[in-house]
């Protein structure tokens, strides 16, 4: 089981994501943005860092420099529905695992999440 921090603004797709990480066996620290999942992350417990790409306040680039700052090596898994922001991210954010564009199957994410993960421990 990895603990997942996931930043989502979405307030109806937040909990929605969370319960099917959580379902798949994981355990899910979820917020709904960049500034509140920040503080997570300094504990050093986090596995992997899912999070939206924009958001108000601190957005998805941000917090994952911010992540990996403290926590090298953190896989991240972006989701977005702007196709042009996802490109950015692809090219200024070392260690991207994915980018998952909005809508997005389920069985997409769980199978984005096992091979960041499988990554991360092959590494």
């Amino acid at each position: 089981m990895a603990c997942i921090l996931l930043a989502e603004d979405d307030e109806n797709l937040r909990p929605f994501l969370a319960r099917s990480l959580e379902n798949a066996g994981h355990e899910v620290l979820a917020f709904s943005d960049g500034e509140d999942a920040l503080p997570a992350i300094g504990g050093g417990q986090v596995d992997l860092l899912i999070s939206d790409l924009v958001m108000p306040g601190m957005n998805g680039i941000e917090l994952a420099r911010h992540a990996r700052e403290k926590i090298p090596g953190l896989p991240v898994i972006f989701i977005t529905g702007f196709s042009a922001v996802a490109l950015e991210a692809m090219e200024t954010v070392a260690g991207i695992s994915k980018v998952l564009s909005k809508p997005f199957h389920l069985n997409s994410l769980v199978e984005a999440v096992n091979a960041a993960l499988m990554d991360k421990a092959a590494s």
